[in-house]
């Protein structure tokens, strides 16, 4: 049996195929998004994009390749710290100056590449609290690309996130994990906390990350206290969790299990991709019995602002691969707050890691040859 990890160069291709279409889809939304534009359409965007992409491939493959949406579109405004993808018939607008999360997922095969960015609706620049929460996302994330290595272990990173918030004067979001990234799990065991959680003892098991895995880094910055409640929005992003059975008594009930079981098997999914109407009545008992687990919308305070930045890594045996995320314009940046504490500078300092090659000799020779022909060729031209 071939294998599931980045030892295999198929697997890495799809992941990276996979990220290529999360950030094309994010780009899209991004350039729909705009004041008076509805929010769901945004969603929308991006689904469709995503499934019309994956269309196109690994059609004439046996046995049939599953593909498709890894993590439905959410579009998060200002306050709203995430999984907002709501209904077909929310009214929901966008205005000018409100600061946009989105967040999605690509699988291809099984294999996910997620992936979040923050921008400003009117393309304007950051500031005062945006700009403080935005530029802290940014500098956590260029600290955990370069602290996430074979090797090295997931508390560091913990630590560097909350001293990253103190320098920009706001909180890292409690409760949002980094996890790690496996064939059909979106949330695999290993998960790096975003800060060090008294009500939640997972938050402080160490581990070792390893060559060939896959890591989704995902870094939520607020102006507010850093502690969402849930949002009075209904939830509408699902999981199935692979591990509850029970036999459903309703008949809708059952409908929207079995569809849901054909449809997103594992995946996270989004009531708009299903008949909402049937949907919203059937999912209540499999809600109940623990068959889907919910991603609750959450939110601060109204007038706080959250920045989330999300990327998939690959920790392959040439280095440490970010494939998933868009760069972050630090031009529409304007704050006026950086970095001063010592730790935190050392870790930009450093480059993300990569194993030198050896190279044999003779291969040097030979390419110095053929570059001074190339040389020789341009001049002659």
């Amino acid at each position: 049996k071939p294998s599931e990890d980045l030892s295999n160069p198929n697997v890495v291709s799809k992941y990276k195929k996979a990220a290529e279409i999360a950030n094309e889809a994010i780009k899209r939304v991004m350039a729909f998004a705009a004041a008076g534009k509805k929010i769901v359409d945004a969603c929308q965007v991006g689904d469709d994009y995503i499934n019309e992409e994956c269309g196109k491939i690994f059609n004439k493959v046996k046995p049939k390749v599953e593909k498709g949406i890894g993590f439905p579109t959410c579009v998060s405004v200002n306050h709203i710290v995430g999984h907002f993808s709501p209904l077909s018939d929310d009214e929901s607008k966008f205005a000018e100056g409100d600061m946009v999360k989105v967040d999605l997922g690509v699988h291809l095969d099984g294999y996910i590449s997620v992936a979040a960015h923050t921008f400003i609706i009117g393309g304007g620049p950051a500031t005062g609290k945006k700009a403080d929460v935005l530029k802290a996302a940014h500098v956590a994330s260029e600290c955990a690309i370069r602290l996430l290595k074979p090797g090295a272990k997931n508390g560091p990173l913990t630590k560097m996130f909350t001293k990253v918030a103190e320098e920009f004067g706001v909180n890292i979001v409690q409760g949002v994990l980094s996890h790690q990234l496996e064939r059909n799990v979106i949330d695999g065991e290993k998960v790096i906390a975003s800060k060090f959680d008294p009500e939640n003892p997972d938050s402080k098991v160490e581990f070792e990350f390893d060559q060939n895995e896959v890591y989704a880094i995902d870094i939520v910055m607020s102006s507010g206290d850093g502690k969402p409640k849930e949002f009075e929005q209904r939830m509408t992003v699902f999981k199935r969790d692979m591990d509850s059975t029970y036999q459903l008594k309703m008949k809708a009930s059952r409908a929207v299990f079995s569809d849901i079981k054909e449809r997103f098997t594992c995946f996270p999914f989004t009531m708009r991709a299903m008949d909402e109407k049937k949907g919203k009545f059937g999912i209540r008992e499999c809600i109940t019995h623990g068959l889907v687990q919910g991603y609750p919308v959450l939110q601060e305070k109204e007038g706080e602002v959250v920045a989330h930045i999300k990327f998939t890594a690959l920790l392959m045996a040439s280095g440490v691969v970010k494939i998933s995320g868009l760069p972050v314009d630090e031009s529409k940046i304007q704050c006026d707050k950086e970095v001063k504490d010592e730790e935190i500078l050392k870790i930009l300092a450093t480059s993300v890691a990569k194993k030198k090659k050896k190279r044999n000799k003779k291969k040097k020779k030979k390419e110095a040859g053929t570059e001074g022909k190339e040389e020789g060729k341009k001049e002659e031209a």
